[in-house]
């Protein structure tokens, strides 16, 4: 417990000297609240989007779209990473097409999104799945191609089929670099997610800022932008880095602590 409570603030304390610099900054030039809001004034917003409701809205509907948007990218993801890995042909075929549209994926993909899609839930999942697909398709192939060939051989020798194959070699021995993939792709998803949700709906932290801003409500601005910023480090402290530990350790990439 103590080592927690003095992980937790060594983990706080940066975020806390920023809040710190922020409120003296702003105080000592006088900073207009339609440039950049005081800490009083996000708290106040943040006070009246808890009260109103509105705040469990837009993180809800935020949080429901980037969990479609990255599950159906596994879905896909990975079988094909594994067929990219195992197999040189399809690897062959696959790379060129891999490389081309990794660097289109996310936002990139918002203007034609909303023609195929429309304004909604559609287009922004479409988003979220093209930021996540081809990073997790690249790291599944990364951890399929470093397992080596002897231990492959190894278990075909001792009788292992392709299903064994497959769930007992290939998917185990590539699951850190898959692991890893998600963690990477969910940070480019949630970015693609705060952007598509700016110019795609009417519900969402996206969505959010961007009223905001119409009516000059820098407050709520700044609020939702800390908003995003912890839930995502909350997402990744409490769900990516203990399941990136998990399978390093389980599969012995470190040893545990």
């Amino acid at each position: 417990m103590p080592r927690r409570l003095a992980s937790a603030f060594w983990f706080t304390l940066p975020l806390l000297v920023l809040v710190a610099i922020w409120a003296l900054v702003v105080r000592v030039f006088e900073v207009h609240p339609r440039i950049f809001p005081d800490v009083a004034s996000v708290g106040r917003a943040a006070l009246e989007s808890v009260q109103d409701g509105t705040l469990f809205q837009h993180v809800a509907a935020s949080l429901g779209r980037v969990l479609a948007g990255t599950a159906l990218a596994l879905v896909v993801a990975i079988p094909v990473g594994v067929a990219m890995g195992v197999s040189a042909g399809v690897s062959a075929f696959f790379t060129p097409i891999l490389r081309f549209f990794s660097v289109l994926a996310g936002i990139a993909w918002i203007p034609i999104a909303t023609l195929w899609f429309g304004y909604g839930f559609g287009a922004i999942v479409f988003v979220i799945f093209n930021a996540v697909f081809f990073v997790v398709t690249y790291n599944t192939l990364l951890g399929v191609s470093s397992i080596p060939m002897s231990l492959r051989h190894a278990a075909a020798s001792l009788g292992a089929g392709r299903r064994h194959m497959l769930f007992e070699v290939l998917l185990p021995g590539a699951l850190p670099n898959i692991v890893t993939g998600i963690r990477t792709g969910l940070g480019f998803a949630w970015r693609g997610l705060i952007a598509a949700e700016m110019i795609a709906t009417n519900v969402g932290l996206g969505y959010m800022l961007f009223v905001a801003r119409d009516f000059y409500r820098t407050e709520i601005i700044v609020f939702g932008m800390v908003v995003i910023g912890l839930l995502w480090l909350l997402i990744d402290r409490w769900v990516l880095v203990p399941l990136e530990r998990a399978t390093t350790e389980r599969w012995g990439m470190v040893r545990p602590t």
